[in-house]
């Protein structure tokens, strides 16, 4: 799990169009989609662990225009 959320951490700071050193925020869609191809291909995260974490995530992106922070997971 650890590696997966340092991956996703990386694709934030792809991804994002904030500036350098900014919050890397990106679309709650983005995040998701990414997460759970990734989860699923990693083969030892159940779908109810990836769907629990995911609403978790999209309850905090909605505080923020529906948009994924670093510090959300």
């Amino acid at each position: 799990l650890q590696s997966l959320l340092s991956s996703m951490k990386q694709a934030c700071e792809i991804l994002t169009r904030d500036p350098e050193g900014g919050a890397a925020r990106i679309p709650f869609e983005t995040f998701s989609f990414l997460y759970s191809y990734l989860a699923s291909i990693d083969g030892e995260i159940s779908e109810t662990e990836t769907r629990a974490f995911l609403h978790e995530i999209e309850e905090k992106a909605e505080k923020h225009s529906g948009m994924v922070l670093i510090r959300h997971f």
